[in-house]
């Protein structure tokens, strides 16, 4: 089954030309300790006779001394090679096989399950296209399973198969199956797996690894060959954004310099305009060169050299990408880290990063929190010991040039190296936002002096006169799930019905627009009520009502926004800028409303605000929205704006 074909007896080159166009899909095993990994893999190559006579002689005559069946045929065996993993029965180090089938390449990488070995699991995923996460099924679900699939989907590995493995050990019993797939789910709820698939298999007898096994016949789904061979991933790599890191300039003779590297993203064609990152000096593609000669295109993963129709200064470390689609260039920025050392990571202390080609000076500035992978909570510590996962805020002596890690993994990613052994000790995934050492307060900052205030040649008296209104902004604040959402959008549309010219400004839908670049931290709030208050001022400004549906948790930045919608434009004036309503409902019954978010809010993934928020001090209405319904509610505001 593996790559047979009648070419191989009468066109070995075209069997060749064949086998070279094959998509390689590389995939990992993980899980817990004794899941079966290995003894997967083994059973996978066994069966589909993709294992040489010689390695099946030696592998039966290791069974009869280091196998765990009884001196029969252990399929573990053949990826578990080093003398400690075969005395131990378990896997210790990546062991890498290849292996090949009529439509596909592949390179399976099998990854230890004991915590200890957690760093070389994370090595053998970080360049998987799928993850194989094998469950025990006596066992279910486990704290090593859990660990592995967030360091899975931390990694950015899209396609994540649970094999779940030994149903012979429970009589392929469908119910414990649907047990620990139903279990799984809760858990995998939180992470982010775009493509999640379950199996039940027994590695050890072959059920459900090449052929369908008859002791599942509730079972619909493939195989696993079939499923490997099968499943997309052509949707995977990134061929939008061009990213050429150079790694060596070629200089045989004085009338050459190609740019050697390996495409990490994106598509370059000759005559293309390319820029270079640090220098953002722009050329055109002269020519594309690989082992065959010049072509006309390439596209990521291949490796090639560049040449340039203009001489500029390039070296190793430097990245071409195009004018209008540059990656992001920056000396601080923030990463989750896995952190691999049995040396603690130590804030302060100066580190060499190495990101594509290039390395560079720094250290960790802070660590914001470490996340304890059973639970997924955030926990605060001031560092991470060997296996542990947090995010961290870095500084550096020079600029990266990276993209978001969930975009680009090959310019997302980077490793930690040691100054004094040259060891690595962590590896990082880059998160595209700013750190809050750099954030910028731009309630207090002043415009550039540059600048010129322009005003309409329509006066605000005109548009009262026009709209027959008295312009100005509500503020609908409270807890998620008071109704602010709901109240706003009707009173919008009780004022349309009444001739009104009203707009509703929604927290949500301005978080999926305008503010989309921004978290929930204390400072990001802060910056998405000041655009808010920015947009209310220039609706006020045109005449318009705006009704703000927003959480706005902070007194100071409820006085802020009441500040920067009172401000003169020109020499106009609004004359009641804001208007608050604090909408006050009881925590429960705001958890009956929106059970998704506070369950998010339980689980760590969204920070709380339910302590942190204040009450406005001097509101200029109070509804009690779990004793009001949204039409009484909008009668009180309307009574309170006198219109």
């Amino acid at each position: 089954m593996s790559h047979q074909s009648d070419l191989i007896s009468t066109d070995i080159e075209a069997y060749l030309a064949q086998h070279e166009r094959k998509e390689l899909m590389r995939f990992i095993t993980c899980g817990s300790v004794d899941d079966g990994k290995s003894t997967l893999i083994g059973r996978l190559l066994y069966d589909s006779k993709m294992i040489y006579e010689d390695q099946l002689a030696a592998i039966e005559k290791a069974s009869v001394t280091h196998g765990t069946t009884g001196g029969d045929f252990d399929p573990a065996l053949l990826t578990d090679g080093l003398k400690a993993e075969r005395e131990q029965g378990i896997t210790i180090d990546v062991a890498y096989r290849y292996f090949s089938t009529a439509k596909r390449k592949f390179i399976i990488a099998d990854t230890p399950g004991h915590e200890q070995y957690t760093r070389n699991m994370a090595t053998g995923a970080s360049t998987a296209d799928l993850a194989v996460i094998l469950v025990d099924a006596r066992n279910g679900v486990v704290s090593q399973t859990k660990r592995h699939s967030f360091i899975v989907t931390l990694l950015g590995i899209k396609h994540v198969l649970v094999a779940i493995n030994k149903m012979d050990l429970v009589d392929f019993d469908q119910k414990v199956y649907e047990k620990i797939q139903n279990e799984y789910r809760d858990f995998a709820a939180r992470l982010d797996m775009p493509d999640l698939h379950f199996m039940p298999l027994s590695a050890l007898n072959g059920d459900n690894v090449v052929n369908r096994s008859d002791h599942t016949p509730w079972y619909q789904g493939p195989p696993l060959m079939e499923f490997l061979e099968s499943i997309y991933i052509g949707s995977d790599r990134n061929f939008e954004d061009f990213r050429f890191p150079v790694q060596y300039v070629n200089r045989p003779h004085l009338d050459y310099r190609g740019f050697c590297g390996t495409l990490s993203s994106g598509i370059i064609r000759q005559g293309e305009e390319v820029m270079v990152l640090p220098s953002r000096k722009t050329s055109k593609v002269k020519s594309i060169v690989t082992y065959e000669g010049e072509v006309d295109e390439a596209f990521v993963p291949q490796s090639v050299t560049l040449t340039l129709e203009d001489e500029i200064d390039i070296s190793r470390g430097d990245l071409l990408v195009r004018p209008n689609n540059a990656a992001k260039m920056e000396q601080d920025f923030e990463s989750m880290v896995v952190w691999l050392s049995e040396e603690p990571l130590l804030p302060g202390k100066q580190y060499l990063i190495k990101q594509t080609t290039r390395v560079v000076s720094g250290s960790v500035r802070t660590l914001r929190y470490k996340v304890d992978v059973n639970t997924l909570h955030r926990q605060q510590s001031p560092t991470l010991s060997l296996n542990e996962i947090g995010r961290c805020e870095f500084a550096l002596a020079e600029p990266l040039y990276f993209d978001d890690y969930r975009r680009n993994r090959a310019t997302g990613s980077f490793i930690v190296i040691d100054r004094m052994t040259n060891a690595t000790v962590g590896a990082g995934m880059m998160i595209d936002r700013q750190t809050s050492q750099n954030r910028h307060d731009h309630w207090e900052g002043g415009a550039s002096e540059t600048l010129q205030t322009s005003t309409s040649a329509v006066t605000l008296a005109e548009r009262k006169a026009r709209f027959g209104q008295s312009p100005c902004s509500i503020l609908l604040t409270g807890l998620t799930g008071s109704g602010k959402t709901a109240i706003a959008y009707a009173l919008e549309r009780k004022l349309f019905d009444a001739g009104r010219a009203a707009v509703v400004l929604d927290g949500q839908n301005l978080r999926q627009g305008i503010s989309k670049d921004l978290g929930f931290s204390k400072e990001d709030r802060s910056e998405n009520m000041r655009r808010a208050a920015e947009i209310a001022k220039t609706l006020n400004h045109s005449g318009f009502l705006c009704i703000m549906a927003m959480l706005a948790p902070s007194e100071d930045i409820r006085q802020k926004m009441a500040n920067t919608l009172a401000a003169e434009l020109g020499e106009e004036r609004v004359e009641k800028p804001l208007l608050v309503v604090h909408l006050d409902c009881p925590v429960d019954i705001c958890r009956q409303r929106r059970p998704d978010h506070y369950e998010r809010v339980d689980n760590d993934e969204i920070v709380s605000i339910v302590k942190g928020y204040e009450k406005p001090e001097n509101p200029a209405l109070v509804i009690k929205t779990d004793e009001s319904t949204v039409d009484e509610a909008v009668e009180q505001i309307l009574t309170k704006l006198e219109l």
